[in-house]
């Protein structure tokens, strides 16, 4: 896979679904953190994740000014 992707993945502990992020090189950059009963769901999260990271602030909250 070339890219960023997301993989949709189940558990094994719940049987439940779950998502991660992973970059061009391999690394996983982000998760869902959570688990969700329905595939289609957390593929649909996927999309709003995707949808929401061109336009989603990004806020310092080190205490620094940069």
């Amino acid at each position: 896979m070339d890219g960023d992707h997301f993989n949709v993945l189940k558990s094994d502990k719940n049987g439940e679904y779950w998502w991660r992020l992973v970059a061009a090189n391999g690394k996983i950059i982000a998760t869902s953190g959570e688990t969700y009963k329905d595939y289609q769901y957390t593929v649909n999260m996927c999309g709003r994740v995707r949808s929401l990271s061109s336009d989603t602030p990004i806020y310092n909250k080190t205490g620094e000014t940069h």
